[in-house]
């Protein structure tokens, strides 16, 4: 009777387990429609070097207005955030553009934004270390980073990106490389550069 008794709680056990494995395993299964949960979401690989402050949509529109950004333009938006930048001008101007950030919630809700304003065939966005990404595919760079950052960021773009490249930061300028246009609107300050043909 004993024995008839524990087979009963093995076989019982073992139907428990079953579902349970069966239950994970459904869990996991990846739909690429559906957004990010925290739960799937990874640390950054490190420490973001400026706080998420979004660009005002004022200032985008300004930002890209500035640098004349077009269809044939690559754009890579360096600290992309929840990609306004780059969905914008793809929307507005068939641009091709690539976000770049570091912290894997900003990248999950850009893509998230991104099929949402139906954009996908022309945007990307990439969990990556600003200062390991290679950006001279760009034609043009957007930023809105801290001064530090800017100067830091300086002489990769420089080195990197093709002369004839503009570069347009929100708020922070890059030191004593001056601007070619500087403009204020709603409070904010844009500020225009175009790489130069010896600066490579």
């Amino acid at each position: 009777m004993q024995l008839r008794n524990l087979l009963k709680l093995l076989v019982a056990g073992a139907s428990v387990n079953s579902l349970a494995i069966a239950g994970c395993t459904q869990e996991r299964q990846f739909d690429p429609q559906t957004p990010a949960t925290s739960n799937s979401i990874q640390s950054p690989q490190r420490r973001p070097d400026v706080p998420y402050v979004p660009t005002p949509q004022i200032v985008v529109n300004q930002m890209l207005a500035i640098a004349d950004v077009n269809k044939n333009d690559v754009l890579y938006d360096l600290g992309s955030g929840d990609g306004r930048i780059v969905i914008t001008a793809a929307q507005k101007f068939g641009t091709r553009g690539v976000g770049i950030d570091i912290n894997p919630q900003r990248i999950a809700e850009a893509n998230t934004n991104a099929r949402q304003a139906g954009v996908t065939e022309l945007v990307e966005f990439r969990q990556q270390d600003l200062f390991q990404t290679d950006f001279s595919e760009a034609t043009v760079v957007t930023l809105y980073m801290l001064p530090e950052v800017n100067l830091r960021l300086r002489p990769k773009l420089l080195k990197e990106l093709k002369p004839g490249t503009r570069v347009i930061s929100h708020a922070f300028n890059m030191g004593d490389w001056q601007p070619q246009r500087v403009e204020k609107i709603a409070g904010s300050t844009i500020y225009y550069w175009v790489v130069p043909e010896n600066s490579q």
